[in-house]
């Protein structure tokens, strides 16, 4: 008998002789508890044949066996459909369209002919049967069921003998042999174990709906990304109708695929070209807008920047910005100011997207400058402009990632004029911008435009 450590965290598994109210190794608050003081040795025991170890060249590869969940931005995200056996743990914020998502899956695997069970534990039978009505996903093969008890739901599974299984959620669920209260990471821990164990014996894959906390990431022990199979995470702001879907986890997949929707009155709809999403609808150019091409994992999206300068009214100027970040454009309106010779100093200045999506890789910063130059000079830019690139300090630009996919993006969408590295200095490229909307302007558009 050897003696073990009498206190382990509940969230990365890190062990002490002592309690502590911090754990030493993921650095969170009252995660350390009493853990068993005796730990027996292991004796090794026989291996057979059929399970000992081989060379790896020996081994023989086959690709796991999916279907289509008949919903081909999910597929996407997925790496191509639902594995059975597979565990797929989908979370975000309240409200952004979790449970109506995870309903339309299980509705269009019900249409196919496909027993699946929806197990809520935060909504009653009837708040999920108004759902469905409303959505149109009433399926007699969509089993409902409104349980947190851990055991009565691995009956449910076992009696219904389902093709899927989506619990709603995972934190609402509690094992009655466990004295924590549900959703903590005890409970979540033997209640992910014990759903995963389930799925995996009965080869059926499984949906698991878990909370955020306040900074983004999955509630509940870390342990529980690490029993799953997938990590979806869906992202979208209340304010705009748009969702994306992001796996941030995947054994069977990529994890640089994304799939968008969009909330609607009679549900959620997939958007299998959202090239028209992020644009303005104006007929004619204005002054203060720069279309960019954005990386969403692998999917080129062009997106509008726009950008306002006025002279400031206050000692101090405002810098505003929407779905950009906030120290890059900083960053921007300081190069424009040194390299460029703009200034910038005594104007507000506003920068946003349009359609609610958010920039946040650098290959945007080129578009975000000429906006702010054209808002500056009141010129409109070329209608078939796209911009990107990384600006840096000395006030060149660099190359972005996958710039051939997202030039051939800006060429299948009518941009015939693509401003990337190519153009060595952002001095040169606001110039050359510059004077190229000056000469689609008509004269009295260039009436009082200062010269650059």
């Amino acid at each position: 008998m050897v003696k073990a450590p009498a206190y382990r965290c509940s969230e990365c598994g890190w062990t002490t002789l002592k309690w502590v109210g911090r754990c030493g190794e993921c650095q969170q608050w009252g995660t350390v508890g009493e853990a068993g003081v005796q730990a027996r040795r292991v004796a090794p025991a026989a291996v057979p044949d059929a399970r000992a170890a081989r060379p790896i060249t020996e081994l023989r590869t086959a690709e796991a066996p999916r279907w289509p969940s008949g919903i081909a931005e999910f597929d996407r995200v997925l790496g191509g459909g639902l594995v059975p056996g597979a565990v797929v743990l989908c979370s975000g914020e309240p409200g952004v369209g979790k449970s109506t998502l995870l309903l339309a899956v299980a509705a269009k695997a019900a249409h196919s002919g496909r027993r699946v069970l929806y197990v809520s534990g935060e909504e009653s039978l009837a708040q999920v049967r108004l759902r469905a009505e409303r959505t149109g996903a009433l399926e007699p093969q969509l089993y409902l069921a409104s349980e947190t008890d851990l055991a009565t739901i691995l009956g449910q599974i076992r009696d219904t003998d389902p093709e899927l299984v989506i619990i709603d959620s995972v934190q609402t669920v509690a094992n009655a042999e466990n004295e924590a209260l549900a959703g903590g990471p005890s409970q979540v821990r033997d209640v992910a174990a014990a759903l995963t164990r389930a799925a995996k014996d009965a080869d059926v894959p499984l949906l698991l709906v878990g909370h955020v906390t306040k900074d983004g990431s999955v509630a509940g022990p870390r342990v529980l990304e690490h029993l799953v199979d997938v990590v979806a995470h869906f992202d979208g702001d209340r304010q705009t109708a748009l969702r994306f879907v992001r796996a941030s986890k995947n054994r069977f997949g990529p994890t640089d695929e994304v799939g968008c929707f969009e909330m609607t009155g009679d549900g959620i709809v997939e958007v299998p070209d959202p090239s028209g999403l992020f644009l303005s609808r104006s007929a004619t150019p204005l002054a203060g807008t720069c279309v960019t091409i954005a990386l969403e994992g692998r999917r080129a999206l062009p997106v509008e920047v726009q950008a306002l300068v006025v002279p400031a009214s206050t000692a101090q100027p405002r810098r505003v910005v929407n779905g950009v970040d906030a120290s890059r454009v900083a960053m921007v309106l300081a190069v424009l100011e040194r390299h460029a010779l703009l200034s910038l100093g005594s104007h507000d200045v506003y920068v946003s997207t349009v359609g609610g999506i958010k920039l946040t890789e650098p290959g945007a910063d080129l578009a975000i400058a000429l906006s702010i130059a054209s808002a500056h000079r009141n010129v409109a830019l070329p209608r078939a402009l796209a911009a990107v690139g990384e600006i840096s300090l000395a006030g060149e630009i660099r190359a972005a990632s996958a710039t051939k996919r997202r030039e051939g993006e800006a060429r299948r969408l009518g941009y015939s004029r693509f401003v990337d590295d190519g153009v060595a200095l952002v001095r040169i490229a606001v110039a050359e911008t510059i004077a190229a909307g000056r000469k689609q302007a008509e004269p009295s558009h260039l009436v009082a435009v200062p010269e650059f």
